[in-house]
């Protein structure tokens, strides 16, 4: 074989070769990033936990460290202490309550229904999300000192707020609603009647002698809250 075919082998074989080793670097990196994505996942939902039954005061590092089941320089490796962690403990809990009303897709809802399956998923999601108010409670304690942290706290909530705009408008222009409804103070009027009964229903049930925690009490607590904010809207 002549120096030139011999040389021009030589190269493919090298380029062969790389070319194995870059796609074998790549295959090798994905479980790494897999790995590192489930590890983040796992933190959070051990802070979240945490930062929920202890609020930020009380919890502590080693012990979501042990809930994770990770070492704790892992931790700090990943968020790097406690404040940051707990920022994003804030922001995750805020991402996940706004994707799932995102789902909704209240956009294109008639008014009425719209406004109804707003209601009801947000009763639902306390119900089923008890940590979230856990958490939101704990940084009121705090006067949102971490949440003003966060740069995209604010921008998490312009898209609920511009859809439930849309309902009323919609719904006013239909003869449904009353019009120039403010959309913040519907949603804070939803949030506050399902909250405030979920996290005070102990001390509610002793004083009034009722099991609020009963089923039948749970569902018609929520038809409630519908019927007040309908209520309100009726034109």
């Amino acid at each position: 074989m002549s120096e030139a075919r011999t040389t021009k082998s030589r190269a493919k074989s090298a380029k062969g070769e790389t070319g194995t080793q870059a796609a074998a670097t790549t295959t090798a990196e994905r479980p790494r990033l897999r790995d590192a994505e489930r590890t983040s996942k796992a933190i959070l939902a051990a802070a979240t936990k945490e930062f929920a039954e202890r609020g930020y005061g009380g919890a502590r590092v080693d012990a979501i460290a042990e809930r994770a089941k990770i070492n704790k320089r892992m931790l700090y490796h990943y968020f790097g202490g406690k404040d940051a962690l707990y920022v994003a403990v804030l922001e995750g809990s805020y991402v996940a309550i706004r994707s799932a009303e995102a789902r909704l897709d209240l956009s294109h809802r008639d008014p009425k229904d719209g406004m109804r399956e707003l209601v009801v998923f947000t009763w639902k999601y306390f119900l089923d999300h008890p940590e979230f108010l856990g958490i939101l409670s704990t940084e009121n304690m705090h006067k949102a000192r971490f949440l003003k942290r966060s740069a995209r706290i604010f921008a998490l909530h312009s898209p609920l707020v511009a859809e439930i705009s849309g309902l009323l408008d919609r719904g006013a222009a239909a003869g449904d609603f009353r019009p120039d409804c403010d959309p913040v103070k519907i949603y804070m009027s939803i949030a506050a009647l399902g909250s405030f009964f979920l996290t005070n229903r102990w001390t509610l049930s002793t004083i009034f002698q009722r099991n609020l925690s009963d089923k039948s009490e749970i569902d018609a607590w929520g038809e409630h809250i519908v019927d007040v904010i309908f209520a309100y809207l009726r034109p």
